[in-house]
């Protein structure tokens, strides 16, 4: 997990490579060593540290290597090879190219370079489909990176960056869609008091709208009595929320138990990275989701239950 702590704008400490690359520490200090296949700066403590350049360079060589090329081959190549070899690697189908897309993402939001970044997202939604595109790339890239199952883990200014690209071309795709019928499921989905991360409801948007749903999307920081004033005068059949910030386990427990209170005729379904750390018993109205899968068939099942 990244470190924000003494760092800046373009250096990178071995851990941050590591939870980038999927490449053990261990294993880059031995590549250092043995091929000579980076060469890090020092701080005045001798720890490495690494900038933007370095960093894209063992993306993707970490990438050449999980292709199936040996590290010894790849140290005798030069820098501008390892770039070209990789490039051409990416006709490849499968989970080899959305490794590459998502490396190239990252790439991109290193440089903070929009016009790449929408140019990549663009040429997978081609390639793939929104959902395909969401679903094998952008997830995992946002994994990757910390910025979906993690709090404070990069810099601010890159992951509104990034973050903020991908939100933009979710509201695009959700405005795209037919409006629902009247007669289908009506959702209410929002983010809890002091949850800022909207991504994840944005695609659960997306996919009921997509499957015929009406949503209200209250977006994100809502407090609960502000829902409960809507449920008290518009019809709601299901409510879902999504939690990813690491709150204080009290204010977390509160939050499962004002869920039952305030809306205790309403079914309501929560998911996130968080929900594991629920302690307190689940009220009969609310439903965890443990998983994206979860998640993708609690879509689907209820786009399809008054169909």
């Amino acid at each position: 997990m990244f470190n924000p702590i003494s760092r800046t704008l373009n250096s990178f400490t071995i851990k941050d490579i590591e939870s980038l690359t999927g490449i053990k520490a261990h294993t880059i200090r031995i590549w250092e060593q043995r091929y000579n296949v980076l060469r890090p700066k020092r701080k005045d403590t001798n720890h490495r540290v690494y900038d933007n350049g370095d960093l894209k360079h063992i993306m993707r060589i970490a990438y050449l290597y999980r292709h199936g090329y040996k590290i010894s081959k790849i140290a005798n190549m030069s820098e501008e090879e390892i770039k070209q070899l990789s490039l051409e690697e990416t006709g490849h189908k499968g989970p080899h190219l959305y490794q590459v897309y998502i490396n190239q993402l990252v790439e991109a939001m290193i440089d903070f370079d929009q016009v790449k970044f929408e140019k990549i997202f663009h040429n997978i939604l081609l390639r793939m489909g929104f959902e395909q595109c969401m679903l094998k790339v952008i997830y995992p890239y946002l994994e990757r990176i910390g910025l979906l199952w993690l709090v404070d883990c990069v810099i601010p200014a890159q992951e509104h960056f990034a973050s903020n690209i991908i939100r933009k071309k979710l509201m695009v795709a959700i405005d795209g869609l037919d409006i629902p019928m009247q007669d289908h499921e009506r959702f209410m989905i929002f983010l809890p008091e002091g949850e800022f991360h909207e991504i994840p409801i944005l695609f659960i948007h997306y996919m009921l709208k997509k499957h015929g749903c009406t949503v209200v999307n209250f977006g994100a920081n809502v407090p609960l009595e502000d829902l409960r004033f809507y449920t008290e005068r518009k019809q709601v059949e299901h409510i879902y929320t999504h939690v990813i910030t690491n709150f204080p386990q009290r204010a977390l427990d509160n939050f499962i138990k004002d869920l039952g209170r305030l809306f205790p005729g309403i079914p309501v379904s929560i998911s996130g990275p968080q929900v594991a750390r629920i302690t307190v018993p689940l009220p009969e109205n609310l439903t965890v989701l443990m998983s994206m899968d979860e998640v993708l068939q609690y879509a689907r099942r209820k786009s399809t239950e008054k169909s």
